[in-house]
């Protein structure tokens, strides 16, 4: 199998030859992790179950933890899981690159869809499960919403959403998100949505795909999915606490396959993991930070923030370029678009755009989005 570099690992080499200013202390903007400390509550909640780590880990998740997690979903969607419909995970990634090699295994000639720009698994995935891609291209003439091709995506078995988006920052109305319930059950595609980014909004939260599922009459979830997490919501990377729920059907044979690799989350993140998503003060806290910096952007860079996730994506006219001089001049990093796309009809959605993540304190926000527009004003 032949992977591509990971995005980061094409920024290093990209930056590698140019010696960054030494006027200014160095700042990046370029990777979605929350620099915060992880909530007390939880720390403590790690500690005290440390003991457990006499014990093996259940590949089911401990009862504590799987009731925390439906209790999530019932306070923030309003929709009411059966035990059977979700399944505790070790984070999010090793499912977005395992469950696609599980359900594709016995399909003849593969076929996946994924929206373009993207997370790079869903890409490491299709080439694991040797299946042919359809990209969904997320442009700036659509708002970033996907472009509905009911005839290439008839012929899919899996197709994967990423909504609210990452990187472009854009969500699916419920209406929206249900039109693609409806196309899974016309064509019989399984519609996963990557939700991680559910948390982290300006407003209004945005919808599940299960709200919509139930929305347009699909009370038990066939062929549909969700995934969700806690590293963004709680600033808790390190914990590798998910979920994927939905469909029990599906869920019960990738339930069995998951007792085979070795995914099983250590007890005492578990239980640190189930502290975490029964409580929302520290959520709303964490959103509060991230709606000040999206203001931060608004009142320095004059753009209009996204209504959910932590990204600005920024259009400037050569991308490359600008991510160098960036880098040269003012010593901070961003992430260029086109390392999150791929060309697909002879375009790439992410060429002329950057991706910056808001992820620091308000102090080094304002001061890396100052050099910024310092960098953009540039003639």
């Amino acid at each position: 199998m032949t992977f591509q570099p990971y995005p980061f690992e094409k920024l290093s080499d990209l930056l590698a030859p140019i010696v960054p200013s030494s006027d200014y202390a160095p700042l990046s903007l370029t990777i979605g992790e929350p620099q915060f400390e992880t909530p007390s509550f939880i720390q403590k909640a790690l500690c005290n179950a440390a003991p457990q780590l006499r014990f093996y880990p259940k590949t089911a998740g401990e009862t504590a933890l799987r009731e925390a997690m439906v209790e999530f979903v019932s306070r923030r969607f309003g929709v009411e899981l059966l035990p059977q419909q979700l399944i505790p995970t070790f984070g999010t990634r090793e499912v977005l690159f395992n469950f696609p090699q599980f359900y594709l295994y016995d399909k003849t000639a593969p076929k996946m869809a994924y929206t373009n720009p993207f997370y790079q698994i869903y890409e490491g995935a299709a080439i694991a499960s040797r299946a042919q891609v359809l990209h969904i291209n997320l442009t700036k003439e659509r708002h970033f919403k996907p472009e509905v091709d009911e005839a290439a995506l008839a012929s899919c078995h899996l197709v994967i959403l990423n909504f609210p988006n990452n990187p472009t920052g854009s969500t699916l109305t419920l209406d929206e998100l249900g039109a693609w319930v409806k196309l899974a059950l016309k064509h019989d595609f399984v519609l996963l949505n990557d939700e991680c980014y559910s948390e982290i909004y300006t407003q209004n939260p945005p919808p599940s795909l299960l709200e919509a599922a139930l929305h347009v009459g699909n009370s038990d979830f066939k062929n549909v999915l969700v995934i969700n997490s806690i590293s963004k919501r709680s600033s808790a990377p390190g914990l590798r606490s998910g979920f994927i729920a939905g469909d029990a059907q599906i869920l019960s044979a990738y339930g069995r396959y998951r007792t085979y690799i070795g995914a099983a989350s250590p007890l005492p993140l578990q239980y640190a993991a189930a502290s975490a998503w029964r409580d929302d003060v520290h959520v709303e806290e964490a959103r509060a930070v991230y709606r000040a910096n999206a203001a931060l952007a608004e009142e320095i860079l004059g753009v209009t923030p996204s209504e959910a996730t932590f990204y600005v994506w920024l259009e400037v006219d050569d991308a490359l370029a600008f991510t160098c001089k960036l880098y040269e001049r003012y010593n901070v990093k961003v992430l260029p678009g086109a390392f999150l796309g791929r060309e697909c009809e002879g375009v790439n959605p992410g060429e002329g755009f950057v991706r910056i993540a808001l992820v620091e304190s308000e102090a080094n926000t304002r001061e890396a989005l100052l050099r910024i527009r310092e960098c953009l004003n540039e003639r």
